[in-house]
C-alpha cells in the first residue's frame, strides 16, 4: 500500500511541476524593424542581374539573415530610405512595416501573417540599378512566436494556434492574438514590430511570459 501511495504522490508532484513550468514559460523577444523580403526577379531589377545578397548578420531563425543591401520605399505620401533586405530571397516580394511607417508612406497596410498578401497595398521599391512597383505585398506583420515542435508538444500547443503573452514592467499588459508558428528547426522567439515594442517598453531579448488558460 505504501508503494502505491508513493507512486500517486510522485505522479501528482510531476503534474504540478509540469503545470508550473507551463505557467512560467518565458519567451525571448526579437523586435522586428521595417524590412523587405525580395523575389529573385525583383532583386535582379533592383540590384542587377546575377546579384546575390551579401550577409550582414545572421538572424535567430536558422538560415535567415539581414543583408547589407537596403532599398528606398516610395509611397503616395512619403519616402523611407535604407529599409533593410532580409535573406534568403522568397517567391514573392513582401514589405513589412509598422503602423507609424504606414502613415509616413500613405498606405493602409493591414495586419497580416507573413505570406498572406492578397488585397494588401503596393509600393515602389528603389534600388541602385532600378525600381519596382509591386501591386500588393505591404503588411504590418501579425505578432507571432517561433517555437520548436518539442516545446509546442510539451505545452500542448499546435502550429497556427493563437496564444496570449504577458508583458511585465511599468506598462504591464497582456498581448492577445499572438500567432504560434511551430516547426522542428524553429528557435524560440517572439516577434513584435517597433510600434508594439515601444508602447510596451519592451526591448530585444526581454523575456515575456506565455499565458495559458
Amino acid at each position: 500500500m505504501s508503494n502505491q501511495i508513493t507512486k500517486i504522490v510522485e505522479a501528482v508532484m510531476e503534474r504540478i511541476t509540469q503545470e508550473e513550468g507551463k505557467k512560467n514559460f518565458l519567451i525571448p523577444v526579437g523586435i522586428s524593424n521595417r524590412h523587405i523580403h525580395l523575389s529573385d526577379q525583383d532583386l535582379a531589377v533592383l540590384y542587377g542581374v546575377g546579384h546575390q545578397l551579401s550577409k550582414m548578420k545572421d538572424l535567430k531563425q536558422l538560415g535567415e539573415f539581414a543583408a547589407q543591401e537596403t532599398l528606398t520605399l516610395v509611397g503616395p505620401k512619403g519616402v523611407i530610405q535604407n529599409a533593410r533586405i532580409l535573406g534568403p530571397t522568397r517567391k514573392q516580394t513582401q514589405v513589412e512595416i509598422s503602423r507609424t511607417d504606414s502613415f509616413a508612406l500613405g498606405v493602409n497596410a493591414p495586419v497580416r501573417e507573413s505570406g498572406k498578401l492578397e488585397g494588401s497595398p503596393g509600393i515602389t521599391l528603389v534600388g541602385p540599378k532600378g525600381s519596382v512597383t509591386i501591386k500588393e505585398g505591404v503588411i504590418c506583420a501579425l505578432r507571432h512566436i517561433h517555437m520548436s515542435t518539442e516545446d509546442a508538444k510539451s505545452l500542448g500547443l499546435q502550429d497556427r494556434s493563437f496564444v496570449k503573452v504577458k508583458v511585465p514592467g511599468p506598462r504591464e499588459m497582456v498581448l492577445g492574438q499572438v500567432l504560434l508558428r511551430v516547426a522542428e528547426n524553429f528557435v524560440l522567439e517572439m516577434h513584435l514590430d517597433t510600434d508594439e515594442a515601444n508602447s510596451a517598453w519592451v526591448k530585444n531579448k526581454d523575456q515575456l511570459e506565455l499565458v495559458l488558460d
